[in-house]
């Protein structure tokens, strides 16, 4: 998919482009300050490096910084990454249609770029699944061209942040920065009331398990805001049934 030489000389492929350009400099902020923590934590500049260029998950990698840092069990830190990571189950649920044509690794592939921008910015440019195939090229070009800006500015940034790491002092407020973008990502994507009840419910349950060894406070959260979604959902599709 990604290396076509097709999508690359689309129109939407430097569509997809500009419109990632917007989330690039947050990303980009971001990404450095990951970049940085990683080696704060303990781990080598090759295993920051390997970690920067391989591991394309912004907030499971901010998730297990922590954690590898203070020595906890493998189990926890996989949990807590598969934990973050569930949105993109549904995510690769919603966008099965677009990619059921490709082949198996350019669907592997697929999934390892694709990120909450670029699916938020993917499915509102392509609401509706086209099957023609002037319209699944100008689908696969967009994502790829989106997909790609994003991949170059949160593993550029990383990279420049494990190298720099001795060079940055503390005091630019990296941590900051990624709360910051963070920040950005969150209000991209609270687009429905459902979503900022989520959201609400998983911060006021983080904070409140605050205390818990090893950062499972960020487990509590997720699981209160699963579980809080799952049960209004259930009780909105039963209040519609009723006649």
């Amino acid at each position: 998919m990604f290396f076509n030489k097709t999508h690359y000389r689309h129109t939407e492929f430097r569509q997809g482009a500009l419109d990632a350009l917007g989330a690039a400099p947050g990303l980009a902020a971001w990404g450095l300050m990951t970049g940085v923590a990683m080696v704060n934590s303990g781990l080598s500049t090759f295993e920051a490096l390997l970690m920067g260029v391989f591991v394309f998950a912004g907030s499971s990698q901010l998730a297990a910084i922590p954690l590898i840092s203070a020595g906890a069990p493998m189990w926890v830190i996989l949990a807590t990454g598969c934990c973050v990571n569930l949105r993109f189950v549904v995510f690769s649920a919603h966008l099965r249609p677009y990619v059921m044509h490709l082949t198996l690794w350019q669907r592997l592939l697929t999934g390892y770029l694709t990120t909450d921008l670029s699916y938020v910015l993917f499915t509102k440019r392509y609401p509706q699944h086209g099957g023609a195939p002037d319209q699944l090229l100008a689908q696969q070009a967009y994502l790829a061209g989106n997909c790609a800006v994003n991949w170059l500015s949160w593993v550029g940034c990383s990279v420049v942040g494990v190298a720099l790491t001795s060079f940055i002092p503390s005091r630019w407020g990296l941590g900051f920065a990624g709360i910051l973008a963070l920040l950005g990502v969150l209000f991209s994507l609270a687009s429905s009331p459902l979503r900022l009840v989520s959201a609400g419910v998983a911060g006021a349950a983080a904070v409140a398990a605050f205390a818990l060894p090893f950062k499972l406070n960020i487990l509590v959260g997720i699981a209160a805001a699963v579980a809080l979604c799952l049960m209004l959902e259930t009780v909105t599709a039963t209040t519609r049934s009723r006649p």
